[in-house]
């Protein structure tokens, strides 16, 4: 067996603030848990539900790469470096806070509850200057195989950030089975699963389980019915800045 960690849906830590559902893959605001601090260099998956019309007012965030995924509805988003956005299903955002930047976002919705992914992964630079980018990821209509959605480089697939991480979809037919190499074998995945179920090395999981793999060089997914994931890959020794 390979080295892996696995984070059932049902262990994460969770808050129900009426306006906002969370649930938290690893510690994070009020739930504490000294096992899941981090995967390598991903700090925060955070699998939130904001009400209508509700959302969080301006804050700040330093040296940290921060990417928001809407799986549902839409977000408003502002920021103190003029940017003014609705980010909604199919698209993909990322703000590198970098040496400082403040931000809002809201349910851009005034009767529909939106649903998002929040992932914060620790940058290999420090204090860089701040920055934000959004595209639209909903033309990977392809299914069975894994769709690129972010990297360390500005000209290749998706969004970029300041760190040796790629992302990738992938929306899987039931029986169905791909196939991921790591780009960099030092790396680690962690793979959220977004909606179905699948098995990797035997295991089996649901709908929001997540599981992390290390010391390891490729992958194989298996669908057991439709299914949507997220995978992450992600350095394991983090830069100290």
């Amino acid at each position: 067996m390979k080295n892996y960690v696995l984070h059932k849906s049902s262990s994460r830590g969770h808050a129900n603030h009426g306006w906002l559902k969370a649930n938290h893959t690893f510690s994070f605001a009020n739930y504490y848990d000294s096992t899941r601090m981090n995967f390598g260099c991903l700090r925060v998956l955070n699998d939130d539900v904001i009400a209508a019309n509700k959302g969080f007012d301006f804050h700040s965030h330093a040296n940290m790469e921060i990417i928001t995924i809407p799986l549902s509805g839409s977000l408003r988003h502002q920021d103190n470096l003029g940017n003014r956005s609705v980010i909604s299903e199919g698209e993909i955002q990322v703000m590198s806070a970098g040496a400082g930047v403040i931000h809002s976002e809201f349910n851009a919705s005034s009767d529909t509850d939106a649903s998002i992914l929040q992932i914060w992964i620790f940058p290999n630079k420090k204090d860089v200057q701040p920055r934000y980018q959004q595209l639209s990821i909903d033309s990977l209509k392809t299914k069975n195989t894994f769709h690129q959605i972010l990297s360390p480089f500005p000209d290749d697939c998706g969004v970029w950030i300041h760190q040796n991480s790629w992302f990738s979809l992938a929306r899987l037919d039931s029986k169905k089975t791909i196939h991921y190499n790591l780009t960099n074998p030092s790396n680690g995945i962690y793979i959220f699963i977004i909606q179905g179920t699948i098995q990797i090395e035997g295991i089996d999981l649901s709908k929001r389980d997540g599981i992390g793999f290390w010391d390891i060089e490729e992958i194989s997914v298996s669908s057991l019915t439709d299914s949507e994931i997220l995978l992450m890959e992600v350095p394991m020794a983090i830069t100290k800045l």
